[in-house]
């Protein structure tokens, strides 16, 4: 990597051009839009509560099934 004319070596100068390249890069990237966020947002909810739901049946039924090996 190379140096351009009139930008200072050394720290400052290696933060600056990082934060030039940082910059550069999150102008490169498609943001979602706010109907979109509220999409995905949903469908991740529906998807946990689904999980919880499925985790909630098995332990439940691990649970029945113990207790009636125990005996309580």
């Amino acid at each position: 990597m190379s140096i351009a004319k009139g930008e200072k070596a050394g720290i400052l100068g290696s933060v600056k051009r990082g934060y030039r390249g940082v910059m550069g890069e999150l102008k490169k990237v498609h943001w979602p839009s706010k109907k979109e966020i509220a999409a995905y947002t949903l469908v991740v909810v529906v998807a946990v509560l689904i999980v919880a739901a499925g985790i909630w049946v098995v332990d439940a039924g691990i649970s029945y099934v113990m207790n009636m090996l125990i005996g309580r």
